[in-house]
């Protein structure tokens, strides 16, 4: 009888570089509040955002995605051709085709990598992370890239108070890789399509192409925070448990930057000790989608809050509704 063969990797992972860039453009609450009939008070006080940051017009997602990437490779100390799988967590490449990582693959020099996109809205970085750890485990990659990227200032109605005012541009990558010790903990992952109209796109595309105008967000915001507080916090602590852990292990929490408030919010439901460094850089960037959270881990390394070798613990929640939670040792 004629026996097949699996792959079969190492038996850990971790991260083993990360980078992150920003929309060149501060935009303040000034800024945004007058098509909104608001005011950056209230703009503070509901969501904790002081500024965000946003694109250029001849900025686009492939241009943040490979900045990003590039700073992860040298962060990791390799180079695009070190790289066997490339995967771009994005919902604002409006093209359905080409993938975008089929292109940044080839920017950086990693062809013939294998390159896929994903489409998990906040969750989409976090997802990204579980399909590269379980591809190096696996044995069919060896070295995988995952960036989180968005435009959302390509993506929004300056009018709408629901979600548009959040909004702002950035890209997020890390490198994953073999290592001696875990440093990637279990992915707790899931969706909840049933809720899909919290967060939603005004009109598809090919009404778009019939109409002219452009799909824009839009969400059910008293809806959301309370799924956000209350259903994602037993998420995170099932991602604590699952990796042999218990809150009291936690060096750092970054959960998606959705809202100052949830962030907040969770903390209490979590019941993390008050030394426990919290990602906040929704305060200054916005919401950015899938590059929220490696952009809030950038930025706490960056500014010495954090430090390699840390115990974070990281979860994503939106659009689907879906949703990705997973401890990991900091680069």
């Amino acid at each position: 009888m004629t026996t097949l063969q699996q792959a079969s990797g190492p038996k850990y992972t971790r991260i083993l570089g990360l980078g992150g860039v920003r929309g060149e453009n501060v935009v303040t609450n000034d800024d945004v509040a007058g098509p909104i009939d608001s005011s950056d008070e209230w703009i503070r006080q509901r969501t904790g955002i002081v500024t965000r940051r946003r694109a250029g017009a001849d900025t686009d997602v492939l241009d943040l995605s490979e900045q990003a990437a590039r700073l992860a490779l040298e962060d990791a100390g390799l180079t695009g051709a070190d790289l066997d799988a490339v995967i771009v967590s994005t919902v604002t490449y409006f093209n359905q085709t080409p993938a975008a990582a089929a292109i940044i693959a080839d920017r950086l020099g990693a062809t013939p990598a294998a390159a896929y996109d994903i489409s998990a809205a906040c969750a989409g970085y976090s997802y990204g992370v579980g399909q590269a750890d379980a591809l190096v485990r696996s044995g069919l990659a060896k070295h995988v890239l995952v960036i989180g990227a968005e435009k959302m200032s390509d993506f929004i109605d300056p009018t709408d108070r629901s979600i548009s005012f959040l909004l702002g541009d950035g890209a997020g990558a890390v490198v994953i890789g073999p290592s001696e010790t875990p440093g990637i903990g279990p992915t707790i992952w899931g969706s909840d399509g049933g809720r899909a109209s919290l967060i939603t796109q005004t009109h598809s595309l090919p009404e778009a192409a019939r109409t002219g105008t452009m799909p824009t967000l839009r969400q059910e915001g008293a809806s959301v925070f309370k799924w956000a507080v209350w259903q994602m916090a037993p998420i995170a602590l099932e991602a604590i448990k699952a990796a042999g852990l218990t809150p009291e292990d936690i060096d750092v929490f970054v959960p998606h930057q959705a809202n100052m408030r949830i962030i907040d919010q969770m903390i209490k439901q979590l019941g993390l000790p008050e030394s426990v460094v919290v990602g906040r850089d929704i305060a200054d960037t916005g919401n950015t989608s899938a590059a929220s959270i490696p952009l809030a881990i950038e930025r706490l390394l960056r500014e010495g809050e954090a430090k390699r070798g840390d115990i974070a613990l990281q979860i994503g929640f939106g659009a689907g509704l879906v949703y990705a939670a997973q401890v990991v040792v900091l680069p």
